[in-house]
């Protein structure tokens, strides 16, 4: 299969910037309120946004979901960009507040500088808001596939949070996992750019499942980070202080024999306080094959998220979300 060529952000973008200049002042008139305290906070969540590949992704879908993929975009496309984001937005805010993080993308968080049942409540708001501006214009269809999930994604939480206590992670887990907590939120951008041009339901699934596959290699990307040299996205070996079982890990310790996992596991379960037990985590994950293993599966989700694509009309849209997919598995955070 031929593999998309490598490009910045910037140049992904370039096709739909005048859709995004526009997505983000819509996006901040749907934040605005009366309320000073929460209009303050809301200032400050708009200021601190990340990359924007969410939206990225939907209004990419919503383009090669068109039967003239150079044509102008609906307003229900802006309004689903705008959906999920306001909806990613809250689950982040609560996340902060379960995970008691101080720190997101390099700003404080909001429950460290408003407290916890400030941030609460404002993850509430956000909640509601994004429900308020599907519910105002009968985007019924956009909400059941974001509310999905967000569903899934606290599903996700849940089931990670509850096999972090046993440590008893199969592969088949693990996926379940990162298909809900990280695949579903991509899925449910690619599936709202379809729904938001009115495509039937099997575009819009194609384009959902398109979605999974690209979030299945992100989040995998992702768990890849823990065991680099580099301090980079994220602190080396967090995962593993976090006691998370990801695939690398998963992997190794199939091919480790019983004591080998036995003093493995040890060190996951007994790691506080002892930097020494997360590296030789690491050094086993690393000398197991782990990590060739985890690379040849994101590759593996990447190969089938383009052999969706391609089942897609060949555009200037389509080239870009190939080129975004080559982004999400080499970026370096």
């Amino acid at each position: 299969m031929p593999q998309p060529t490598s490009a910045s952000l910037d140049q992904i973008q370039a096709p739909i910037a005048a859709e995004m200049a526009e997505f983000e002042h819509k996006f901040r008139q749907s934040m605005r309120t009366n309320v000073l305290l929460l209009d303050k906070i809301m200032g400050y969540i708009v200021k601190r946004k990340g990359k924007q590949i969410r939206p990225m992704f939907v209004f990419f879908s919503a383009r090669i979901a068109l039967p003239d993929a150079a044509g102008p975009l609906p307003e229900a496309t802006f309004r689903g960009a705008t959906l999920i984001e306001l909806l990613h937005t809250a689950t982040l805010v609560h996340d902060d507040v379960v995970d008691e993080s101080n720190y997101r993308r390099g700003f404080f968080s909001i429950n460290a500088l408003w407290k916890n049942k400030i941030a609460v409540l404002v993850g509430d708001y956000l909640l509601s808001r994004g429900m308020q501006l599907a519910l105002e214009h009968d985007d019924f269809q956009l909400l059941k596939i974001v509310n999905r999930a967000v569903r899934e994604l606290s599903e996700g939480e849940l089931l990670q949070i509850e096999k972090a206590r046993k440590l008893d992670i199969t592969e088949d887990v693990y996926f379940d996992i990162i298909r809900q907590k990280t695949a579903s939120l991509i899925a449910s951008c690619t599936a709202v750019g379809a729904a938001s041009t009115g495509a039937d339901p099997e575009t819009v699934e194609r384009a959902r499942l398109f979605g999974e596959k690209v979030g299945m290699a992100f989040q995998i990307k992702d768990d890849l980070f823990d065991y680099g040299t580099a301090e980079i996205g994220k602190p080396v070996g967090i995962d593993i202080k976090e006691k998370k079982m990801t695939l690398p890990l998963i992997y190794a310790l199939q091919q480790a024999s019983w004591l080998e996992k036995r003093r493995m596991i040890f060190n996951v379960k007994n790691n506080e306080g002892h930097r020494e037990r997360v590296q030789q985590v690491i050094e086993f994950v690393k000398q197991s094959g782990g990590l060739d293993y985890a690379v040849a599966t994101m590759k593996k989700y990447r190969d089938e998220a383009l052999a969706i694509l391609h089942t897609f009309p060949e555009s200037a849209s389509r080239t870009s979300l190939e080129q975004l997919i080559n982004y999400t598995i080499e970026r370096e955070k």
